[in-house]
């Protein structure tokens, strides 16, 4: 995706040919500052304190992490011990636990000489194939979208509804959720989304629509509560989402709020999708509600605001009264029953067993 007009991936090595650059999203739409990373201290708390998040992204960023440790200390106690440390960092997305195995699993045959080096290729490669990834995402998503635009008038946009930020801020590029969006815009097919605010962090109003607005696609702004509302009077075609994690039943772990707009899509007939690469599903889970672990944040990201003041300064204020306690489930989970349909790489899956061991015969495999 550009900014400014200028190609940017959401993470890259730097010049120097080690250390990584990444976009610091906390203080976008306001600013677009860009970080340089050296430490294996610092991609952790990028990943924890969510200058990155979005669970491909967060996965890439780990990766690099453990090529920053390997050309510190290429020991095997080093390497174990940099999986330790980052998969700390947050609990629910599995691509980060996915990304540290692939990482480990490429490099402990491996002489500690080699290591570094080929630490630092397979992260590279990690990237490039999230960005192939998603480019097939959107492939298959596009394929829905137009089904629905070929029903409507001539000129008439597909409305779609999104939830927290599934876009390439959350990924290398050009996102899950918003792929096909992106892919629909440049085939000329009207769209129109709808863009959840997504409390507690805004994720949807500070970037996904900094991203729909930087690619320039017709977007409204709307508070968590109305997505209902708008579904009730036929103002949505279908609702887009991303996923930290997908069990192997079809079960959708994704951003607070969530499950709530599938309830709703089911209850008014709106098609309730969920877009995910691969790596983001735990063929060693069934059960989401029961089995994946919900990350509980800081109640300040529920008591505390950022904003951008009139005098352009960025600040937070509260919102909420001191003494007042709050708690900060960051997850919840959609039962499958209730997804229209899974958009992976290898086309749209049943929300089922069934339906995802059809397009990954191999994993499910693996798995049973």
């Amino acid at each position: 995706m550009k900014v400014s007009g200028k190609h940017y991936r959401t993470i890259w090595v730097n010049e120097d040919g080690w250390s990584v650059d990444l976009i610091d999203q906390r203080w976008l739409p306001h600013s677009f500052p860009v970080e340089n990373v050296r430490t294996v201290e610092g991609i952790a708390t990028a990943i924890r304190d969510m200058w990155v998040r979005g669970a491909p992204l967060i996965g890439v960023t780990a990766a690099y992490g453990v090529a920053i440790r390997m050309r510190e200390d290429a020991s095997d106690a080093a390497l174990d011990a940099v999986w330790d440390e980052l998969h700390a960092t947050r609990p629910t997305a599995i691509n980060l636990r996915w990304a540290l195995d692939a990482m480990r699993d490429t490099l402990r045959p491996l002489p500690e000489s080699e290591r570094a080096a080929a630490a630092y290729a397979r992260a590279a490669e990690i990237a490039d194939e999230d960005v192939e990834l998603n480019r097939a995402i959107g492939r298959h998503g596009l394929e829905i979208i137009t089904e629905i635009a070929r029903k409507k008038k001539p000129g008439e946009p597909v409305n779609i509804l999104t939830h927290c930020n599934a876009g390439w801020l959350a990924t290398v590029d050009y996102g899950t959720a918003t792929s096909p969006i992106y892919l629909a815009t440049e085939e000329n097919i009207p769209v129109h989304v709808y863009v959840d605010e997504t409390r507690p962090r805004n994720q949807g109003a500070h970037l996904t629509a900094w991203e729909m607005a930087g690619h320039g696609v017709p977007h409204t702004l709307v508070v968590d509560n109305a997505g209902g509302h708008l579904m009730q009077h036929g103002m949505v075609d279908m609702v887009i989402v991303g996923t930290d994690r997908t069990t192997a039943n079809g079960d959708v772990c994704n951003k607070i709020g969530t499950y709530l707009k599938a309830l709703a899509a089911k209850d008014n007939n709106v098609p309730f999708y969920v877009a995910l690469p691969s790596p983001t599903i735990d063929w060693t889970v069934r059960d989401g509600v029961k089995e994946i672990p919900i990350e509980e944040r800081s109640p300040d990201e529920v008591s505390l605001i950022w904003g951008c003041t009139e005098d352009g300064s960025v600040t937070q204020v509260r919102i909420s009264p001191d003494e007042t306690p709050a708690a900060n489930p960051a997850f919840d989970v959609t039962p499958a029953r209730l997804v229209a349909g899974l958009i992976t790489e290898r086309g749209v899956a049943e929300a089922s067993a069934e339906g995802l061991a059809k397009l990954f015969p191999e994993k499910a495999k693996v798995a049973a």
